[in-house]
């Protein structure tokens, strides 16, 4: 069973001795995670556990989710969010059990992988029902307490994907995609009024998530990053209340250089893959 992470206690959000943590919104009292069954999400409810965060996990794989909800000390709902109504239940259960929520995280997603030309109907449906719709509804369900409070973070897990465009990942690189559209044109909305919105744009991560999309992950270069390490970097950047933080940091780099030369880039791309 693993241990709950360290608190994630960034110097530039910390109170000094004698301010009230609660005042910069930092440990988060309550918090929703979802995907918090396995990767990303998992590391996420440990790390917060460690905050004595009271959290509400959800995810679709119902063992799993229970040992996550052992080891965490959370509350745990079982829930497919790709079906209609699955965001009003899940705000419901979190106000029942946890009240105000200080924190969301979006963690669940779904890959797919191939040629975009043999991707069904039922496969794009899904895909865009978890890494789209999902997040913006369940988001829309917790936003209004958290205006009403004028206190609140959402945490949004999206992918490089999102930012450059992966071949071979034409629907999963839109889904994310939508997300950064979805993540700037909040923050600008709520801006001054207490929520902050951040991004992740993790690379490669060591998870089940590439099996679970039916095709492995062959790159030798860069090397899949533990899910850990990128929960406790966005973690961190939720805390600061950035806007955005991409895992590894150098991946960045490569947006910039996709933003000003997207010739150069496109050359890179297609050395590198």
């Amino acid at each position: 069973m693993n241990t709950p992470a360290k608190p994630v206690t960034p110097n530039d959000s910390s109170p000094g001795p004698s301010e009230p943590r609660q005042r910069f919104g930092w440990p988060p009292r309550t918090a929703v995670v979802t995907g918090a069954s396995s990767g990303i999400g998992r590391e996420v409810a440990l790390a917060l556990a460690g905050m004595s965060c009271r959290t509400l996990i959800t995810g679709r794989n119902g063992p799993a989710l229970d040992e996550v909800a052992a080891a965490s000390g959370g509350h745990r709902f079982a829930v497919d969010l790709a079906k209609p109504g699955a965001e009003t239940a899940l705000a419901a259960r979190a106000e029942e059990l946890l009240g105000d929520v200080d924190l969301l995280v979006c963690s669940a997603g779904q890959g797919a992988a191939g040629p975009f030309d043999q991707l069904s109907r039922d496969s794009l449906s899904e895909l865009i029902a978890v890494n789209v719709l999902s997040p913006i509804a369940l988001t829309r369900e917790l936003l209004p307490g958290m205006l009403t409070r004028g206190r609140g973070r959402i945490l949004l897990v999206g992918s490089v994907a999102g930012a450059l465009g992966v071949r071979g990942e034409v629907a999963y690189s839109a889904s994310k995609a939508a997300l950064v559209g979805f993540a700037d044109a909040l923050r600008s909305e709520v801006e001054g009024r207490g929520v902050t919105v951040t991004l992740c744009f993790p690379g490669a991560v060591d998870t089940p998530f590439f099996h679970r999309r039916g095709a492995p992950y062959v790159r030798r270069w860069p090397r899949p990053l533990p899910a850990r390490l990128v929960a406790e970097r966005m973690l961190r950047a939720s805390a600061r209340g950035q806007p955005e933080v991409w895992v590894p940091g150098w991946l960045a780099l490569a947006a910039r250089v996709h933003g000003i030369a997207p010739p150069l880039y496109r050359r890179l791309a297609g050395v590198f893959g």
